[in-house]
C-alpha cells in the first residue's frame, strides 16, 4: 500500500493524505483497524451465527474465500509481506490481528471438539488452515492460478477428514 495509490483510489492529494493521518504509519494503523472491522463484519461474525463444529468451521473457510477473492484480495497478507521484518506500530498490529485470527480459527475448532465431531490439536488445525488460504492466495493472486479455490476446498476436505472423529 503506497501513499500514491491510496490517493489516487481516494481521489485526494498525498498531502491531503498526509495532513489527515500526519504520518505514514498513522495511515497503515487506520487502514489496519478498518480492514480488522470489515474482517469480523464479512467472515468472522456471519461464521458465528452456524451451528457449532463443522458446520462453524465451514462458514469460516467459506466467507474466508470469498473475503480473499474480493478485488486487492487480502490486506492481511499483502501486509504481513510489507511489514514482516518492519519494526514498529503497524507491524505490531498486524503481529496482534493475526494473533487474534488463529485464536480464532483454533476456537471455531475447538467447539467442534466439544461437540464431540472433531478430534485434535486445535492450534494445529489453525495453523493448517491459514496454510490453505496462504496458498491458495499465492496461487491465485500471484500464479493466476485459476484452479487455485479448487485446490484450497480439497485441502480443506482434506484437513476435515482428519480431523472428524
Amino acid at each position: 500500500m503506497t501513499i500514491g495509490a491510496l490517493a489516487t483510489s481516494t481521489g485526494l492529494s498525498k498531502s491531503g493524505l498526509y495532513a489527515h493521518f500526519r504520518s505514514k504509519e498513522a495511515l497503515q494503523l487506520a487502514v489496519l483497524e478498518h480492514t480488522r472491522a470489515r474482517f469480523v463484519a464479512e467472515v468472522v461474525a456471519p461464521a458465528l451465527t452456524a451451528p457449532r463444529g463443522e458446520p462453524r468451521v465451514r462458514a469460516v473457510f467459506d466467507n474466508w474465500l470469498k473475503w480473499d477473492a474480493q478485488p486487492g484480495g487480502c490486506l492481511f497478507v499483502a501486509a504481513s509481506s510489507e511489514l514482516d521484518d518492519q519494526p514498529g506500530p503497524a507491524r505490531d498490529r498486524l503481529v496482534r490481528d493475526q494473533r487474534d485470527w488463529l485464536d480464532t480459527l483454533a476456537e471455531v475448532f475447538r467447539t467442534g471438539v466439544s461437540e464431540g465431531q472433531f478430534d485434535g490439536d486445535p492450534e494445529q488445525f489453525a495453523f493448517d488452515l491459514d496454510g490453505v488460504m496462504l496458498s491458495c492466495h499465492m496461487s491465485s493472486r500471484l500464479l493466476g492460478d485459476g484452479s487455485a479455490e479448487a485446490r484450497a476446498r480439497r485441502a480443506f476436505e482434506s484437513l476435515l477428514a482428519s480431523a472428524r472423529t
